[in-house]
């Protein structure tokens, strides 16, 4: 059990974070956890370097699943180790209160305590980040998008807010924007094929959007589209989301090839350079790939062969419809 609580809980099945948090009390009491037959110090005795960590991602669990007398607990252990003044022990404070409160204005007492804190020492990361996180769950996009415009200045490497931002923006359909700080993620991490897929999914939203008003720039969106998600999949061969991707904008790009001149080329919105389409073949090849490699991962994942355990069932799911509706197509 430690071992999983040496990892993030936010990343963990709802089922499994309630189960860890039941076991709170009972490891709170004994002040032990053990992995197999090894025993791990916990909160008692001698520190090791899992301690702390073990006891803040229990906390988090709690906090998950509703049991705020046993994540308070856990706060207290950290404040007392660490004193009330440690910047990440300040960050777990303000996520604790915030998930007691009972209402939005217990919420804006919360972010009242944020920006006091701020305005005493602007570059406290994890209450920074906290203020961001309460400003987008209160609906306050635009007050959000502004705090990490405003970190950004202070941390310009600062991956997660880069990410952070991308998703504000997104949910403001500001498109352009949401790539402009992706790209920003990928000359810190060039080699993340989940920020490319992400980019890919972006430029592919951006041409639904967009709908037939624009013939030739949602083409050029669902290609730069096609780009990413095959650059995602060049880097992580068996990448669903990815081959999923390539799969939904090869299927919308055919059809509008089919209807172009494979020698013509498409002038951009800007007006200044030349966007040349790829060939029709070139898609349809990588229409075959991707189908065939969905197949491939539903099949054996539906076996419950070892190598393809690990793929989020609810994707797998998707893939499946995705296929289904493809042979549907083909039958009709």
């Amino acid at each position: 059990m430690s071992s999983s609580l040496l990892h993030s809980p936010a990343h963990l099945p709802p089922s499994f974070a309630l189960h860890l948090s039941q076991q709170a009390p009972a490891l709170l009491e004994s002040g032990t956890l053990t992995n197999s037959s090894i025993p791990v110090p916990f909160l008692s005795g001698a520190e090791t370097a899992e301690t702390w960590t073990i006891c803040e991602n229990l906390m988090i669990s709690c906090l998950r699943t509703g049991d705020d007398q046993s994540a308070h607990r856990c706060l207290q252990k950290l404040t007392d180790r660490f004193g009330d003044t440690n910047e990440r022990v300040m960050g777990l404070r303000g996520l604790y209160h915030e998930a007691v409160a009972g209402d939005n204005s217990a919420l804006a007492h919360v972010l009242e305590e944020y920006e006091s804190v701020l305005a005493g020492d602007p570059t406290n990361m994890p209450i920074a980040k906290r203020r961001i996180a309460l400003l987008r769950s209160m609906g306050r996009s635009n007050d959000a998008i502004a705090a990490l415009i405003q970190l950004l200045d202070a941390s310009p490497t600062d991956v997660e807010a880069w990410s952070e931002l991308s998703d504000q923006y997104l949910s403001q359909s500001m498109y352009s924007q949401a790539v402009f700080s992706l790209e920003e993620v990928l000359i810190i991490t060039p080699n993340a094929w989940n920020i490319h897929a992400r980019m890919g999914e972006i430029f592919y939203m951006s041409a639904i959007a967009a709908g037939s008003g624009n013939d030739s720039g949602v083409e050029k969106a669902l290609v730069d589209s096609m780009r990413r998600f095959c650059r995602s999949i060049e880097l992580c061969d068996g990448y669903l989301r990815g081959y999923y991707g390539l799969k939904l904008t090869t299927s919308r790009l055919l059809p509008m090839l089919s209807q172009t001149s494979k020698s013509s080329s498409v002038t951009t919105n800007a007006g200044t350079s030349e966007f040349n389409p790829p060939s029709l073949a070139t898609v349809q090849k990588l229409n075959q790939r991707a189908t065939a490699q969905l197949a491939d991962i539903v099949r054996h994942n539906s076996g419950h062969e070892k190598a393809f355990e690990g793929y989020d069932q609810a994707e797998i799911i998707a893939a499946r419809e995705l296929l289904d509706r493809d042979t549907q197509r083909i039958e009709r």
